[in-house]
């Protein structure tokens, strides 16, 4: 496929991110490129869509080259998950260009992985949790998928799930700072809390008949954060921060801090909570 300064950023950079993307700076007049396309559209037609080829005509996109600083073709430059991360210049035997493109191919984990997002941003949620279990039966260590996966399970509303996935994760992750760790592990509990909580209701007519029954209002928050209303359950949980911080270890504070990771796809909720919240600590 050939690709312009318009269509690089999908045709590259994006693409990237699902598998690894050779970028064949060429030209027409230039003898080593002659020989080193036809190579390299053989072996990707071999590849059957493990990696792909995007050619770049120095000659139509000048602009391209420059911002890559190529001076001398063929300039191959490899591409994974949104970055370059390997090149060369001229032509390469057949065994040194498959050895070069081997060192770009992801484990198996790491393929695992890379489609367990794919299947996500599709819209196929069932499909990327399959993917990133399997990932992490090659891979138990890695406490990022897991954490993905803990984020999917809860959106999914397969909550026992997420919980025996918390239990896997490392120390690490859990007795640290994690800012994510913790946000996930705030949704968690508030979930499984609110199994047992009254309804919502029932809370709410709680609270209006006494504004300072700060148990109801943590548990209304966590019905609310478990259901996803994190605007709804900042409001409460300042509240507990303004009458009494010490309630509970200041877990109004803390739990605050914990939604803004939550809620960071609503930034305007987080943005004006934030204010509020370093304006009362002041």
């Amino acid at each position: 496929m050939d690709t312009t300064l318009a269509t690089f950023e999908q045709d590259v950079i994006t693409a990237s991110t699902l598998a690894p993307v050779l970028v064949d700076f060429w030209a027409p007049w230039c003898g080593p490129c002659k020989t080193l396309g036809p190579m390299l559209e053989r072996l990707e037609a071999e590849a059957a869509g493990t990696w792909k080829l995007v050619k770049v005509n120095v000659d139509e996109n000048q602009e391209l080259a420059a911002h890559f600083q190529v001076r001398s073709i063929p300039h191959v430059i490899a591409f994974a998950d949104g970055q370059a991360v390997d090149q060369f210049i001229g032509v390469l035997p057949e065994g040194q260009l498959r050895a070069f493109i081997e060192k770009l191919m992801p484990d198996d984990a790491e393929a695992e992985l890379r489609a367990a997002h794919a299947a996500l941003e599709a819209g196929d949620t069932d499909l990327a949790i399959d993917h990133i279990k399997a990932a992490l039966v090659l891979d138990p260590s890695h406490d990022d998928a897991r954490l993905d996966l803990i984020e999917w399970l809860l959106a999914a509303g397969r909550t026992d799930e997420a919980r025996e996935e918390d239990k896997l994760l490392s120390p690490k992750t859990t007795q640290g700072i994690d800012a994510r760790y913790n946000a996930l592990k705030t949704e968690l509990d508030a979930a499984e809390a609110a199994a047992s909580l009254p309804p919502a209701d029932a809370l709410i007519d709680a609270v209006n008949a006494n504004p300072d029954d700060l148990e109801a209002r943590f548990a209304l928050a966590n019905r609310l954060i478990a259901g996803r209303d994190y605007n709804g359950a900042l409001e409460h949980l300042f509240a507990i921060f303004t009458r009494d911080r010490a309630f509970m270890d200041d877990v109004g504070r803390k739990t605050m801090l914990s939604v803004f990771g939550l809620a960071a796809h609503q930034p305007e909720v987080v943005s004006a909570w934030r204010r509020k919240l370093s304006s009362s600590m002041n």
